[in-house]
């Protein structure tokens, strides 16, 4: 898959492609769907797959006080995406500007002359163009005077697409990592850097990675203790992870903090990726540091044990 992140760069490939057009947040098992009949199709007509999203999330520019959580980076949707046998990956730049293009402009300059469309793939809902005025009925007009076939995706399937966002979405803050993961069709992520903490954790003979994850606008699961994996230097490690404000010593910002198991290193500065397997409890505030220390003993039991499973 060629990852390409402005329109404008596409101009220089000759190949004629079909695309869709969508956020794909979570690249989950409804996004699937679509995107296997895009790459089916394009093994089936001897065209390019392409799927055209954008960055950042059109709800970020137009409605700057969202406070809109997402299951995915824009680097993690990309590695996601790169597994599935895409041929290209267009990231566009969302903007003011971007969005007050009329439909014309957007069909015609991008849609077909930048991005060489022979055929769409939408959904029966889709909207487009400023003020989002134009509709699936406008794009095949569009298709018949500019040359390309518009194939619309079943209601089912795009209503699948919306009810799954929804549910990964709310079991994750209720903290159902196994809904959110049977939805997802993989681990859900958390990427990020190693930070210093303030090495409490050492303390109590469980040093944690603590990770920082800047992009705020990623969802982070409710707090709590999780079963996780990474891979650390070329070699995968399980350990448990705490989300949470840490109430036994009087903690007062947030962090994301990982306990890896049989690992002996250093990862400050270093971006790790964090799979989130299972969880084990919420966070609690315990009566003393010891009682924290042997709740996390039994954590790490039960964690050992999951995974020996």
């Amino acid at each position: 898959m060629e990852t390409i992140q402005d329109i404008s760069l596409f101009k220089h490939l000759t190949n004629q492609t079909v695309i869709t057009i969508g956020t794909f947040d979570g690249v989950h098992m409804g996004h699937r769907k679509i995107l296997e009949r895009l790459i089916n199709n394009a093994k089936n007509t001897g065209l390019k797959s392409t799927v055209l999203t954008f960055f950042p999330h059109p709800r970020m520019v137009l409605q700057k006080d969202t406070d809109i959580k997402l299951l995915n980076t824009i680097e993690e949707k990309t590695q996601i995406m790169e597994g599935l046998g895409l041929d290209y990956l267009v990231i566009h730049p969302f903007t003011k500007a971007f969005s007050r293009l009329s439909a014309t402009d957007f069909v015609r300059d991008i849609l077909v002359n930048s991005l060489k469309a022979k055929k769409i793939i939408i959904g029966y809902d889709h909207r487009f163009g400023r003020n989002r005025n134009a509709n699936i009925q406008d794009l095949i007009a569009f298709g018949n005077a500019l040359d390309f076939e518009v194939e619309e995706i079943p209601a089912q399937e795009i209503d699948d697409v919306s009810v799954s966002s929804t549910k990964i979405r709310n079991a994750l803050m209720e903290g159902d990592v196994a809904t959110a993961n049977s939805y997802l069709s993989y681990a859900y992520m958390l990427t990020g850097t190693i930070k210093k903490g303030k090495g409490l954790g050492k303390q109590f003979g469980f040093p944690t990675a603590n990770l920082h994850i800047p992009e705020n606008y990623k969802l982070i699961p409710k707090n709590g203790a999780y079963v996780v994996k990474s891979t650390l230097n070329g070699k995968k490690y399980f350990g448990m992870m705490n989300i949470g404000f840490n109430p036994t010593v009087s903690g007062t910002e947030k962090s994301i903090e990982v306990n890896f198991f049989e690992f002996d290193g250093n990862l400050y500065d270093q971006k790790i990726q964090v799979k989130i397997l299972h969880r084990i409890r919420d966070e609690h505030k315990f009566n003393s540091v010891e009682e924290l220390r042997e709740q996390l003993k039994k954590d790490k039991n039960f964690s050992l044990d999951l995974i020996s499973k």
